[in-house]
């Protein structure tokens, strides 16, 4: 197993993803609209780009792909809060808010995959 070393380039914009996400998660709080859906945008864009370029090494893939679900289903949630839809039914009592955990369990399922199938059949590839 090899050393996974984080190119400064890369970091910097893993820093300021996270600069992002926290402003968006600000808007959602505060019900600053413009600044929410705003901030949508770069904070997902950001988290695909991880994701994309720690491709090759599955570990990191498969948390990165999480991660960029989780901000997906965040961003819809805060969205149909922000519409006036989150309690509205979507389908035979499932609300639009309800919907988000389609993202969310996308999320779990990508580290499930990791952690109950993936990890035991290269166990020197395991996530520190």
């Amino acid at each position: 197993m090899s050393d996974y070393r984080i190119p400064l380039k890369y970091r910097k914009m893993e820093n300021l993803h996270i600069v992002f996400w926290i402003f968006k998660d600000i808007g959602w709080c505060l019900i600053w609209k413009p600044m929410g859906i705003l901030m949508i945008f770069p904070t997902l864009i950001i988290s695909i780009i991880i994701a994309y370029r720690t491709r090759q090494m599955m570990a990191e893939l498969c948390h990165n792909l999480a991660i960029t679900l989780w901000i997906l289903a965040n961003s819809y949630w805060m969205s149909v809060e922000f519409l006036g839809l989150d309690a509205t039914t979507a389908y035979q009592g499932v609300t639009f808010k309800h919907l988000a955990l389609i993202p969310f369990l996308s999320g779990v399922a990508c580290l499930a995959y990791y952690y109950l199938y993936w990890s035991r059949l290269h166990p020197d590839d395991l996530a520190d």
